[in-house]
């Protein structure tokens, strides 16, 4: 049976050697990895040269199909090629080729090899499946790659400590960093188990003391999921100790290294919930503390910075608002009912949202690790807000589906109380004026393009 071959190509201006080493650092795998598959690496030996191997496991439907794959015909600064041993199709040999164009640019050609399982039977049950989601797979991929290689920031690399690293922010920022050329250390509450990684256990005030040495940056993103569920006492407790325990640990963590030891900067995950519910006003970072349970543990939580400021580390605040990613957070959570049509806005829909992209927050953790002159609290967000029901409808249109279905307030109220009143209902118009004021470009400040790029759904 005839092999089926598919061929995308994309132009990238930059030189071919550094795209190339782009795909040799440790994160390229999973910066590539689409926030929409499930995709769990379990093994991985060596990098991509003849002979490295990787184990991983996808998830189709309710189904986890193991993966095998050898890399084989290795070219230094041109090729190499994805080889399937065993897994879900019959052939699988993917070639990645970088060919010069020019002195300072270069042409990325993915072209796979496939046969699907089951001979003529799969192919008239999946092979149209297959393209397309290979089309849409290679279109978040090739946009991925060229916007970090022709966006990349310029600086020396660095060590960066970071917590709560397996999270929806972290687990998409530790590819990044790694791809631009910086070296990831993670804090973990289980036992250490892998290079790079350090034991912690925030809520003891206790880590590994050989954790803080050499970094020369932390970014710290650990704290329990706010919009968990109900709250209860003991979730409130939870919410606010994570985020204070985490910080105070860390700061001790630095007080104890010798002065001349101590990382550079310490970058800490934030709210937008700081300004609590604000109506039609638009919100700079300028403006005060909010009201209610959020705003005082954003305020605790960005308190606790000034112990590590007086360490003579600088320290930036994110304050970041609804993280747009198909892999966790509210978009997660809105998807099912959107993809079946019975989406709509929530209460009255007035009430505004404030959004950002994992790759842009991601760029903008980097230019706060990167940048002396970054030092403060900085709105996280893109630079256009939308009300609940603008995004409820442009989110219907991206999934072509209808959003005829709102959910009442008081319904919110009753089934998660206080927790609806701050998140779900309260109208939060952040606007990011000190990352605007210092040249930040975002990649995508239009909500439609970004919910086409991290859902793959292209216009």
């Amino acid at each position: 049976m005839a092999d089926e071959v598919f061929t995308k190509s994309v132009r990238i201006a930059r030189p071919a050697a550094e795209v190339f080493a782009w795909h040799e650092r440790p994160g390229a795998f999973g910066r590539l990895c689409p926030p929409w598959e499930r995709v769990e690496v379990t093994r991985h030996v060596g990098g991509i040269r003849d002979g490295a191997r990787v184990s991983l496991r996808t998830k189709i439907g309710p189904v986890w199909a193991k993966w095998e794959i050898e890399h084989r015909d290795y070219v230094a600064g041109r090729q190499f090629r994805d080889v399937l041993l065993s897994g879900p199709f019959s052939k699988w040999e993917h070639l990645h080729q970088i060919a010069p164009d020019g002195e300072t640019a270069c042409v990325l050609t993915d072209e796979i090899h496939y046969r699907l399982p089951l001979g003529a039977l799969g192919r008239w049950g999946g092979a149209a499946f297959t393209w397309a989601q290979l089309e849409r797979m290679f279109d978040f991929r090739h946009a991925v790659t060229k916007a970090d290689l022709e966006n990349a920031a310029h600086g020396s690399s660095k060590c960066v400590l970071i917590s709560g690293a397996s999270g929806l922010v972290g687990g998409a920022l530790r590819p990044f960093l790694e791809t631009q050329g910086h070296t990831v250390r993670t804090l973990v509450r289980r036992t250490a188990q892998n290079d790079g990684e350090f034991q912690w256990d925030p809520a003891a005030g206790t880590m590994a003391a050989t954790a803080l040495a050499g970094v020369d940056a932390v970014i710290h993103l650990g704290g329990e999921n706010v919009a968990g569920g109900r709250w209860t006492l003991a979730r409130k407790t939870a919410i606010r100790s994570s985020r204070v325990d985490g910080t105070r640990t860390l700061a001790t963590g630095i007080a104890a290294r010798p002065v001349g030891g101590r990382p550079e900067v310490f970058v800490s995950a934030a709210a937008v919930g700081f300004y609590g519910s604000r109506g039609e006003a638009r919100v700079a970072e300028d403006v005060g503390l909010g009201a209610g349970f959020l705003a005082e543990v954003c305020a605790a939580w960005e308190g606790e910075l000034a112990a590590v400021e007086a360490l003579g580390v600088r320290t930036v605040a994110l304050r970041t608002g609804v993280v747009l990613s198909p892999a966790g957070g509210a978009l997660a959570k809105m998807l099912p009912a959107f993809l079946v049509g019975a989406g709509g806005r929530l209460g009255s829909g007035r009430q505004w949202m404030s959004w950002i992209t994992p790759d842009d927050l991601g760029a903008m953790y980097l230019r706060a690790v990167l940048d002396p002159t970054w030092r403060g609290a900085f709105n996280a967000v893109a630079t256009v807000a939308v009300t609940n029901a603008e995004f409820t409808a442009t989110l219907a249109r991206v999934l072509r589906r209808p959003a005829m279905l709102p959910v009442p307030a008081i319904g919110l109220k009753l089934i998660f109380g206080e927790m609806a009143e701050e998140t779900l209902l309260a109208s939060t118009r952040a606007v990011p004026a000190r990352a605007t004021q210092a040249g930040f470009a975002w990649r995508e400040a239009e909500l439609a393009s970004a919910l086409r790029h991290v859902l793959g759904r292209k216009g």
